[in-house]
């Protein structure tokens, strides 16, 4: 018998020793890229919480002054990131098929979003991707300019209301790209717009802060021990208005699905736009019966759930950016309104995607803004095979890597004057020789965003309709936002702006 324990202990101790040395040569191969000390167990998390307050944009700012265009953080409990900056590395990473799984982080917006087109991997991402893609073809996403433009009028009719007022314009617009991800889909009005108090827009503030939370506190990580927090009672309450809500337009809209069905009702290239309006939702729906693969509620919902997330409060912030940047230069707001006004004229009728495609200083104002203000300015990938990177390195299995798009786009190597809000930089031109991966507001290679036209369009859209109703104007001289990194970027008291009526330039 005492043998026989003996025997037992000293293979738990060759076991124990085995995945020690394991980890142990594990952990000196990513300490072999240069980063900040850290400390036992909560490695780096401890600068991002105390020093930096949670701030994840002033912390990676912080230490790639420091560290340069890659470093190594250790964010607690044996989770290793390593932070990248320079494009060649990016394009390393983001190029390829090996590395297209998301970091494990993403898993904290699984209960919001299940294992939608944002969170999911392999095969199950493959097949969501392969499904969806067309659901965004320039012919459908033309439909959807009639809801941009409509909800613009809104925009602007509120936003005059405040007859030169300082108002945050975030909160407008906030409620803007909600009444257009609502109607574009699935299909529904919320009319936010004219009900300021919409609990879904409250529902989606308390979830993006309780998601970022957890993330910024590693020892939540473990589900039993958060599930026991404030934070998750929080996250709980408002997923459960958010989760009810695209559960009911789902119903809904498959029913009346049901019904059109019984009418020989089909969407169709010739027919699209002529007959009531297709959400994605319908599209989705569609694509899944076409492709024979056919999606329960509980999928649908995963990818509605995706599409409200991903078009609302991003679009939202970037545009309130937008806004800023154009009323603290005021020579680029008067170029714009001009651009708006050769193309629309005096005339308020309806607008087409063709007056869109002739936006082009506008479209610039755009890129370069989500340049200084990147609405996502992190984005993560799982390694799961040992990556070499450039400067001799390389990136262990079993770690995360972040690109640091806010860092990235202020890189003077590759933006000269990079604090400079110069729309020209996105001239043909003078983006020569610019490597393609400096520059990735919606990410790029496969897993790139889906949605990056869509989101273009609409953002061309409500800021031409502003621009040609409204002058935008910085609440004191020198005003500027405070930012504020979490999932998505944000400004600490909002985006300050006065705004006053713009005289119509009459047509010539």
């Amino acid at each position: 018998m005492e043998l026989v324990t003996a025997l037992l202990v000293l293979a738990a101790l060759a076991i124990a020793t085995h995945f020690y040395n394991r980890r142990r040569k594990w952990v000196q191969s990513v300490d072999l890229i240069p980063g900040p000390p850290a400390l036992p167990i909560i490695g780096n998390s401890w600068e991002i919480l105390w020093t930096f307050k949670t701030d994840q944009t002033e912390a990676i700012s912080n230490w790639t002054r420091k560290y340069g265009s890659i470093y190594r953080l250790w964010l607690g409990l044996g989770h290793a990131v390593v932070v990248l900056n320079n494009p060649e590395d990016v394009e390393i990473l983001l190029s390829g098929s090996k590395h297209i799984e998301k970091s494990n982080v993403y898993r904290h917006l699984h209960p919001w979003l299940g294992e939608g087109l944002l969170t999911s991997k392999g095969q199950k991402w493959h097949m969501r991707r392969k499904l969806i893609t067309p659901t965004f073809h320039f012919r459908i996403l033309d439909q959807f300019v009639q809801v941009f433009d409509s909800n613009g009028n809104i925009l602007v009719e509120k936003l005059l209301s405040t007859n030169g007022k300082t108002i945050n314009i975030h909160d407008f617009i906030t409620l803007c790209t909600l009444d257009i991800i609502c109607e574009t889909a699935m299909g529904t009005k919320v009319n936010a717009q004219q009900d300021s108090k919409s609990p879904y827009v409250s529902a989606v503030s308390d979830a993006l802060l309780s998601v970022h939370m957890r993330t910024m506190q590693p020892w939540l990580g473990n589900d039993w021990l958060y599930n026991r927090t404030e934070g998750s009672k929080t996250l709980n309450a408002a997923l459960k208005v958010l989760h009810k809500y695209s559960r009911e337009v789902i119903e809904s809209r498959r029913q009346e699905r049901q019904e059109r069905r019984k009418g020989s009702v089909s969407i169709s290239d010739k027919d699209l736009g002529l007959k009531k309006r297709e959400a994605f939702l319908d599209l989705l729906l569609e694509a899944s019966d076409s492709a024979g693969a056919a999606l329960s509620d509980s999928d649908i919902q995963e990818e509605v759930d995706t599409f409200m997330f991903g078009g609302h409060d991003t679009t939202a912030a970037a545009m309130s950016f937008i806004f800023y940047n154009l009323a603290a230069n005021p020579e680029v707001q008067d170029r714009l309104a001009e651009e708006v006004a050769e193309v629309f004229g005096a005339s308020d009728g309806a607008v087409t995607s063709q007056d869109l495609a002739q936006l082009k200083y506008t479209e610039r104002v755009i890129k370069e803004s989500l340049r200084l203000y990147p609405s996502v300015p992190l984005f993560a990938r799982r390694i799961n095979e040992e990556l070499p990177i450039t400067g001799g390195y390389v990136i262990p299995a079993g770690t995360n890597a972040l690109i640091a798009c806010y860092q990235m786009n202020r890189n003077p190597e590759v933006f000269p004057d990079p604090e400079k809000f110069d729309p020209d930089r996105f001239l043909p031109e003078n983006c020569t020789g610019r490597h393609p991966y400096a520059y990735i507001p919606f990410s790029a290679g496969p897993r790139n965003c889906i949605g990056q036209k869509f989101g273009m369009l609409q953002m061309k859209s409500t800021v031409a309709k502003v621009v040609r109703h409204c002058v935008l104007s910085l609440p004191r001289p020198g005003y500027k936002p405070v930012v504020t990194g979490r999932v998505i970027l944000r400004a600490e008291d909002g985006v300050q702006l006065k705004v006053s009526p713009r005289k119509m330039t009459p047509s010539p």
